[in-house]
């Protein structure tokens, strides 16, 4: 604080002095926007001009009482703008040993080097100012200083705008100012490793490093340093090191590494750090037991360890009497009894998300009165929602989503007047809920309760006393219109009302509500068949995520504003061509067209958009060529131009989509020869050409390089010729990696939120007539599709070495010769079709230990000699051998003794294969809402070893039926 009052005998400042702070406060300008602090002033607007005016007793200055020099310059957050060059006055202020300056706006100034000319200061504090650039090295000769904050310049909205310390370093840094008690450079670019000598700061009590692109190994040393209190190196992502062992005494009250690479185990000696106040973990790499000796921090307030490894019970922490926060979230903890919870009487945050919690809620937690956000989330809690908990007058934020509660929803939630945030996504909950419970509750502005079983009964409520919401999600709550509240929402930023009942058109009012902070609009899985007044653009000028999939919409596309990220409107009945405005947006990520009437020409700037990272026009009636351009740099991850009506070659240009994962260009009309060219895409994983009029021969891999992670190609329903094509690199492993879903994982931020999305893709296998939806493709999946083709020769015996295969498809096609038995190498192998060829010989017995094989087919061949027996074939009928008239025993009826000399049967060969013969790749409607907007649909992934373990893992198996509505689960 700034001294005021000065003994009678004070001089006056001096005159020169005088006139610099006035030339000072003339060179800026006072905008209150240029300070953030709810508290700030323009401490200047005191300062008098003329010859009378003692600067001494100015708001801001403070004079040395003796000579009557300003030595104190304190106007943080003092409305102050403009720029600070190096002829500024305040330069002439030689004798400062005090300049704060935080909290202002400089307008991306560089911190001049006249700065050494203050050879007196001991404290600068340049922080949330707008300073930019480098840290010049003149910064390195005020060896008096004491306090340096230089922290939060970090204003990326004009990058590069960082503050820098490259020329000095953090080392040139420390080596120079000896005499540091308080260091902080949170936001300022260091890019380089810690130095060691940091550990010979033994008078530094505040070291703060927050988001400073450090990277390596932490000394240990810095952590025994003898008055530090404050150890701060949040949000270095790179910088790892692991806690040493604390000696007793030691002055440590707030510890915050969290959002780095920190790792290994806390130490029992961790409880030796008695003056502890604040210790955050969060979101590193720690891992093992939490020690027990965490329950002797009695003066502890804080406590964050969530997102980590830690594993094992949660440890009684009941003398932490004074502890205010606790958050556990996302470990691998054992919920246990947390009846000692109770205790903690002073808890105003508890997050407990994903903690393994089982059983009800213990009651014990009703004694916590205080709590003003209690996150439970991602467990496995069960019961109704207690009543204890609606009497929890101080209650922000009450997040119970996704765990296992059922009954109704307490009317009592009424009673909460201060709460904002409420989540009841993901449960068991039913019965009807009246608008009402939560539209008397002025201060809620984000209210999500899908996925359960409810039904939510709108009312007609004025906008009197309605709540102003922000998020709204109100999945699957058997709506069966328009809610009337939201008439009067005018700062809704995200709304999903998606998989209700909602029939007929989309009203005209609801284009007036929320028009410029709508940005996220989930309307899927609905009877809407479009709007009652469809304008030009779509009325939401901040509207980034849209989703009308699986409706009845008709007539042409709605056009969004042109910062849209994601425009998904699948499954729908639209006509007429994609409009040339679409070619404007710059920032889309996701443009699913899929499933509609549309036809006309795709436009060629699609291919020029360089965020979109997934493309789906599949399903439509979509005309001439295919895309022939594309940006280099794309980011293209998914193309799907399938079940159209393109024609023509496949462009070159494909291979700039380096980031390509998926490519299916199945039936359409295109002519061409076998693209080997791909080969050269790193991440290809699908490659589907199925029914279309290639010819030609295959080209296979050239060298190991191509094709580098093929792992699902269908080729099927062409004319290729020559040779099987069976050089696939990435087929050759069986992969045991992580079991996970392929998916395309997308973020955005809009509002200073940040959406995750989720788009999972699904397969489509057709048997004859009949097609079986796969909702969810596994990420070990691999799967090769050559049928209906007029490849010839023999099976290669080097197709033993695609170990890793688990769908072979070879039909209907002209091969010749004996069933290699080194197809016995495919231990994976599930499904197996080499009908309508002209093999011949026996079927060799070491297909029998193929312990995964569900479905065969060999039919119409010119096979001999005895089925195998044994295993998997013991559960094969006759249609997996029909049209072999030279084959016999079981389950044929032709007995092997009774086989004459039956010539070989000559095979005419048929259009139809006894086995799926395509594969479609669709992408499944992206879910949206309930808390994350991730795509979550839970349903048959193409496996059967194991079923048992399968169905228990991943669901049980369900029919696709078009038009059958799937429930989607979210997250």
């Amino acid at each position: 604080m700034v001294t005021k009052s000065y003994s009678s005998a004070q001089p006056l400042c001096h005159s020169n002095e005088h006139a610099a702070l006035i030339q000072f406060k003339q060179s800026l300008s006072l905008r209150e926007n240029a300070s953030g602090d709810p508290l700030a002033y323009p401490k200047v607007a005191s300062w008098k001009l003329g010859k009378d005016g003692d600067c001494c007793t100015w708001d801001g200055v403070e004079c040395d009482q003796d000579t009557g020099h300003v030595i104190g310059l304190v106007l943080n957050s003092s409305f102050l703008y403009g720029s600070i060059d190096s002829n500024s006055s305040l330069f002439n202020l030689v004798h400062l040993q005090i300049l704060n300056l935080a909290d202002n706006h400089f307008n991306y100034s560089r911190i001049p080097s006249e700065i050494v000319r203050f050879s007196m200061l001991s404290t600068l504090d340049l922080s949330w100012s707008v300073f930019c650039g480098q840290i010049p090295s003149e910064i390195l000769e005020l060896s008096k200083l004491v306090s340096l904050d230089l922290s939060g310049n970090d204003y990326s909205t004009y990058y590069p705008s960082f503050l820098k310390l490259e020329k000095p370093g953090l080392r040139g840094l420390v080596q120079n100012l000896t005499n540091l008690k308080e260091l902080d450079l949170s936001e300022v670019d260091i890019s380089s490793q810690v130095p060691e000598n940091l550990g010979n700061l033994t008078s530094l009590r505040s070291l703060i490093l927050g988001n400073c692109g450090l990277y390596g190994e932490f000394p240990t040393a810095i952590f025994h340093l003898p008055n530090l209190e404050i150890l701060s190196t949040q949000d270095n992502e790179n910088l790892t090191g692991s806690l040493p062992e604390f000696h007793p005494n030691s002055p440590l009250k707030s510890l915050l590494l969290y959002d780095t690479s920190f790792f290994g185990m806390l130490p029992y000696s961790i409880g030796n750090l008695s003056s502890l106040n604040v210790l955050d973990l969060s979101a590193c790499q720690f891992s093992s037991y939490l020690p027990a000796s965490l329950n002797n921090l009695t003066l502890l307030t804080d406590l964050f360890l969530s997102g980590n490894q830690f594993s094992g019970p949660i440890p009684i922490l009941e003398s932490l009497s004074q502890l205010t926060t606790l958050s556990l979230s996302s470990n691998k903890l054992d919920g246990g009894d947390l009846f000692w919870l109770g205790k903690l009487t002073k808890l105003t945050v508890l997050r407990l998300k994903h903690a393994n919690l089982s059983g009800e809620i213990p009651s014990s937690f009703g004694n916590l009165t205080q709590l003003a956000q209690i996150k439970l989330c991602d467990n496995q809690l069960a019961g109704e929602i207690p009543s204890w908990l609606t009497n929890m007058t101080q209650s922000i934020l009450i997040d119970l989503s996704n765990n296992q509660f059922h009954g109704q929803i307490p009317s009592s939630f009424s009673q909460l007047k201060n709460l904002n945030f409420l989540s009841l996504v993901g449960n068991e909950l039913s019965g009807t809920v009246e608008a009402n419970i939560f539209l008397s509750l002025r201060k809620l502005t984000q209210l999500q309760l899908g996925g359960n079983r409810i039904t939510f009964l709108n009312n007609n409520k004025t906008n009197d006393t309605l709540p102003r919401f922000r998020i709204l999600f109100l999945e699957n709550c058997n709506i069966t219109e328009f809610p009337h509240f939201l008439r009067f929402q005018d700062e809704l930023e995200a709304l999903s009302l998606t998989d209700n009942k909602i029939r007929g058109k989309i009203p005209e009012w609801l284009s007036h509500m929320s028009k410029e902070t709508l940005g996220l609009i989930g309307f899927r899985g609905n009877m809407l068949e479009g709007f009652e007044q469809l304008p030009e653009v779509l009325p939401w000028v901040n509207l980034g995520i849209l989703d009308l999939t699986n409706n009845m919409l008709r007539g042409p596309l709605p056009v969004p504003s042109l910062k849209i990220f994601i425009y998904r409107i699948s499954s729908n009945l639209l006509t007429g061509e994609i409009p040339s405005s679409f070619c404007g947006m710059s920032d889309v990520l996701t443009l699913d067209l899929s499933n509609n009437s549309m036809h006309g020409t795709i436009p060629p700037c699609l291919g020029n958009l360089s965020s979109l990272l997934v493309l789906d026009l599949k399903g439509n009636k979509f005309s001439g060529s295919i895309l022939q351009t594309y940006r280099e740099g794309n980011n293209l991850r998914m193309i799907d131009l399938s079940q159209n009506l393109l024609e023509g070659q496949i462009p070159r240009s494909l291979v700039d989509c380096i980031n390509l994962e998926i490519l299916d260009l199945g039936d359409n009309q295109i002519e061409d020869t076998f693209p080997f060219w791909l080969g050269a895409l790193p991440r290809l994983r699908i490659l589907v050409l199925r029914s279309n009029r290639f010819n030609g021969v295959v080209e296979g891999p050239i060298m190991n390089e191509d094709f580098p992670e093929l792992r699902i190609i269908d080729l099927s329903n062409n004319g290729f010729i020559g040779n099987l094509p069976l050089g696939w690199n990435a087929m050759k492993i069986a992969h045991v990696d992580q079991v996970a879903y392929l998916k395309a994982n997308i973020s955005v931020s809009m509002h200073e939120r940040k959406w995750k999305l989720g788009i999972d893709y699904t397969m489509t296998i057709t048997t004859k007539s009949v097609k079986t939806n796969y909702e969810k493709i596994l990420n070990v999946f691999i799967a090769v599709d050559l049928s209906s083709n007029k490849f010839k020769g023999d099976i290669p015996h080097s197709i033993g070495s695609l170990m890793g295969v688990q769908s072979l498809n070879l039909s209907n096609n002209d091969l010749i010769g004996p069933i290699p038995p080194s197809l016995g190498q495919l231990s994976l192998l599930e499904s197996l079709d080499i009908s309508r060829n002209k093999l011949s010989g026996e079927i060799p017995t070491q297909l029998v230990p193929l312990n995964f094989l569900a479905v065969i087919s060999m039919s119409y061949n010119n096979l001999s000699g005895p089925v195998p027996k044994g295993k998997q074939f013991n559960t094969f009928q006759n249609d997996s051998y029909v049209g072999n008239l030279a084959l016999c025993g079981e389950p044929l009826s032709r007995r092997c003794g009774d086989l004459g000399k039956t010539p070989p049967l000559t095979i005419e060969q048929g259009d139809d294969s006894e086995f799926p013969s395509g594969v479609d790749w669709v992408v499944i409607c992206l879910g949206l809402g309930s808390g994350l907007v991730v795509g979550l649909i839970s349903g048959r992934s193409l496996t059967t070893r194991n079923r048992k373990w399968f169905v228990e893992k991943f669901g049980m198996k369900k029919a696709n039926r078009r038009g059958h509505r799937k429930r989607e689960h979210k997250s």
